[in-house]
């Protein structure tokens, strides 16, 4: 069984698609270990203990330092036995303690198709009120690897979503979890659990 945390900040939808995939067998040999909140009193905790996952909080705030926090955060998963960690919806950029203790065994989704609106800046409603701006006919998400280089890790899975007229940023996120974000993480995490994804320098094989 491969121990998996999921580092959160806030409401946990991407942290359900999980949950709910865990539920119906669907994560490969891999399990919730832990769910572990940057912010306090984020709903995602709640989506956890009801879930029966232990929650835990490592406050941003807590800490003087981003690399402060980091190093306390590996310090949890070690204590943990965590194999894998996935970033879901968590808003914090970790310093490089995190990605040397973990290399490609960190996993991030992010709403738009990497390399487009990507890299420091570009979260939240700001991904697709870029997309949107500019004018594109397809958006989406990609799950891939952390790496010291905001958004620039391997690409482990993309999946693209139509942008419709009229689309707002709101309904454009919407859609974009619904059909990419909330499918893509729980199957990238049952094919690394699975031990079916080999990373050769910044490409990713699917064995």
């Amino acid at each position: 069984m491969v121990r998996v945390a999921v580092l959160v900040s806030g409401g946990g939808t991407n942290l359900q698609a999980i949950i709910d995939a865990q539920l119906r067998g669907e994560l490969g040999g891999g399990e919730i270990a832990a769910v572990i909140s940057t912010k306090e009193g984020a709903y995602a905790l709640e989506r956890a203990a009801k879930a029966g996952i232990p929650g835990y909080v490592i406050p941003r705030k807590a800490y003087e330092s981003n690399q402060a926090m980091t190093i306390a955060l590996v310090e949890k998963l070690k204590e943990l036995d965590i194999q894998l960690v996935v970033l879901a919806g968590c808003m914090v950029i970790f310093s490089h303690e995190l990605v040397d203790n973990y290399p490609n065994a960190i996993m991030n989704v992010h709403p738009a198709l990497i390399p487009s609106f990507c890299g420091k800046g570009f979260y939240g409603l700001h991904v697709h009120e870029a997309a949107l701006n500019y004018g594109v006919k397809l958006s989406g998400a990609t799950v891939h690897f952390v790496s010291e280089e905001c958004d620039g890790g391997p690409i482990i899975a993309q999946k693209a979503v139509p942008v419709l007229e009229g689309d707002t940023p709101e309904t454009l996120q919407k859609r974009i979890m619904e059909e990419a974000e909330w499918k893509l993480l729980p199957e990238a995490i049952s094919l690394f659990c699975q031990g079916r994804i080999t990373v050769e320098g910044r490409n990713v094989r699917i064995n």
